[in-house]
């Protein structure tokens, strides 16, 4: 075979390997690239995921310790309510059995009741105490005071109030100068019936009676409506009735 043949033949064979490499080399980058993308695209998914991590590592302390906040806040209400209730289940159980108490006392007791009705009233509620209490006085702590006297007053407030209402209120007052005892109750009327428990509390009408026993002439108790606004005052003279008790 002609020299100029072979030398045609291996430049063939040569050109075919080389070729064969530049497609195999062309596959293996497309392979590589391939592989590369794949790898971006997961360390770029693996970047967001961290970063959600991150924010959501950021987010959720910041929840929990919102609910840990509202937990406290509860508890504590508990706590304050819990205490609240002790004091007047001691007042009901032993200062109560007493005829008399002072006005102190029952004054105390009357503040202790208005704060375990307050759990069941939204935060934004009006509820307002107003207090007008000369310490001095010299019957503030002789026993004189008929207890549980103001629980009547006080709990049909929170049974008979508009709890509902944007406008509506709770207001007492209580007062005691010059030996007189004054509550004032104001509430703005519920359109809805009040719920009724049985053996709720003594009752106007029980209340009515143990005033006139005890007080006879030194008390009054009135009730009356103005629009949508009701009122219930209770003054007890009790210098009066101190009086009066000294000279029968």
């Amino acid at each position: 075979m002609p020299l100029n043949i072979i030398l045609l033949l291996c430049i063939i064979v040569l050109l075919g390997i080389t070729l064969a490499w530049l497609i195999l080399r062309t596959l293996k980058s497309e392979k590589v690239k391939k592989e590369l993308e794949t790898r971006f695209l997961e360390m770029e998914n693996k970047a967001d995921s961290l970063q959600l991590q991150t924010l959501e590592a950021k987010l959720n302390p910041h929840l929990f310790k919102n609910i840990l906040n509202s937990i406290q806040s509860h508890a504590y209400q508990t706590y304050f309510a819990m205490d609240k209730l002790s004091n007047v289940l001691d007042y009901i159980l032993y200062e109560s059995q007493n005829r008399f108490v002072n006005p102190k006392e029952e004054i105390e007791f009357a503040l202790n009741l208005i704060e375990i009705n307050r759990i069941k009233i939204s935060p934004l509620f009006s509820l307002t105490i107003k207090k007008k209490i000369d310490e001095l006085d010299a019957l503030y702590e002789q026993k004189i005071l008929a207890p549980l006297i103001c629980i009547d007053l006080i709990e049909n407030a929170f049974k008979h109030a508009d709890l509902q209402s944007p406008d509506a209120f709770i207001t007492i007052i209580i007062e005691f100068k010059d030996g007189e005892l004054v509550l004032t109750v104001s509430n703005k009327i519920s359109g809805k019936g009040a719920f009724h428990k049985q053996h709720s509390g003594i009752g106007t009408a029980t209340l009515e009676q143990r005033l006139r026993i005890i007080y006879k002439s030194c008390f009054s108790l009135d009730r009356y409506t103005e629009e949508d606004v009701y009122v219930a005052q209770l003054k007890i003279n009790l210098l009066e009735y101190k009086n009066q008790m000294l000279t029968a």
